[in-house]
């Protein structure tokens, strides 16, 4: 018999339903686009850790509420937090966050998300980890931290230098949109199901109830299908995307797509040059270093290292640009950041390379993770 819980906090932001071996999780704040609070956040901890040690539970199913499966985590929140009180709110917020993230990414028991909407930042990290992410043709994915003054996190790492060639640099540092066939055909999706038949597919895994990773892909299958990438997609020129992001500098990558721009009338390429143009100059530099460091590095060694990176960006020492960011797109929506520094040029390595130190407070300590019973210790992805 299925039962709909909101869990015994004092918020329904986290619904959940059991029925037989099956538990699905639901993001239920549809008006904020599901994005993730840290309530959400702390009931996600509980229950994944919970449903770990449950014998009863074989399988897991998350979605969203609404037109979205999240877009995100509520930095607006973060950054509200860290003016009223202190840094260490903001802190604390993605550590959860991240936790989190790993606690998915090393998860002994299969993990099937409906990436319907809107998949975006936070939103990447709950789903992307896991080890079926089912897309539909309503999906649209995409990491827009550098438009923020921030980064790409929650281990994208760790997945986007995963990608294809360096398709992973073109998505993490334009913050281009994909949708869900783009999401499939580089890997971030590992179906593709018509909308439609979503509730078809969610009854197919209550009644057989698979729980190895094999009958589990025997039962999207069947529902699935390959769909076809739109011509104008950027997918399709993944050998001019190789050429230019592979650069060793975003300075050197512009300068490429330019170059490009001049012989290819091709409508991506412009929109990748206006949206580096537009995004924050800190935020490119750290984020190609944090996607080049990541192709070398497991989940958890990139999840520490961007908890590093967003802790001094909390700070505010090195730069104060995330805060901008989010003044200008998510309160006042002006969209006219003033960034500082303002230029990539006068941005220096010397100042990159303090993102990827330590922090010198003695409030701080490196991000660790909870040693889980059934844990496999390694990323699904």
């Amino acid at each position: 018999m299925a039962s709909r819980d909101a869990g015994s906090d004092d918020t329904s932001q986290v619904l959940t339903e059991a029925k037989g071996c099956v538990r699905t999780i639901i993001l239920n704040r549809p008006r904020q686009l599901n994005a993730l609070s840290y309530q959400m956040i702390s009931k996600l901890l509980k229950l994944f850790l919970a449903y770990e040690v449950d014998p009863e539970v074989k399988l897991l199913i998350m979605k969203g509420e609404g037109r979205a499966f999240c877009a995100g985590g509520d930095v607006s929140a973060v950054v509200k937090s860290v003016v009223k009180d202190h840094w260490s709110h903001g802190a604390n917020f993605f550590r959860n966050e991240f936790v989190l993230n790993y606690i998915i990414s090393t998860y002994s028991k299969p993990q099937v998300s409906i990436l319907n909407g809107i998949v975006m930042g936070g939103g990447a990290g709950v789903s992307i980890h896991g080890r079926f992410r089912v897309a539909t043709e309503t999906s649209v994915f995409a990491m827009p931290e550098t438009a923020l003054g921030l980064f790409p996190d929650i281990g994208a790492s760790y997945f986007l230098s995963r990608l294809p060639g360096n398709f992973g640099e073109y998505v993490g540092l334009t913050g281009v949109r994909l949708d869900g066939a783009e999401m499939l055909a580089c890997g971030l999706a590992t179906h593709f199901v018509p909308s439609t038949r979503l509730s078809l597919l969610e009854e197919s895994f209550i009644q057989k109830a698979p729980s190895d990773p094999e009958a589990i892909s025997a039962v999207i299958n069947k529902f699935s299908e390959l769909p076809s990438l739109k011509q104008t997609s950027a997918y399709n020129r993944l050998d001019i995307i190789d050429r230019c992001f592979c650069k060793g500098t975003v300075e050197e990558i512009i300068c490429e797509l330019e170059l490009e721009a001049r012989s290819c009338s091709d409508e991506w390429i412009k929109g990748a040059i206006q949206s580096l143009k537009k995004a924050s100059p800190s935020s490119l530099k750290i984020s190609l270093r944090s996607i080049r460091e990541g192709r070398s590095q497991g989940v958890g060694q990139c999840l520490i290292r961007e908890y590093r990176m967003v802790s001094h960006i909390l700070r505010g020492e090195i730069s104060k640009d995330f805060f901008e960011g989010c003044r200008a797109i998510l309160v006042d929506k002006d969209k006219n950041p003033k960034w500082e520094p303002s230029k990539l040029e006068l941005v220096s390595e010397e100042m990159i390379s303090k993102y990827f130190a330590p922090v010198d407070d003695p409030e701080w300590e490196e991000l660790s993770f909870p040693r889980l019973r059934r844990g496999t210790g390694r990323s699904k992805l």
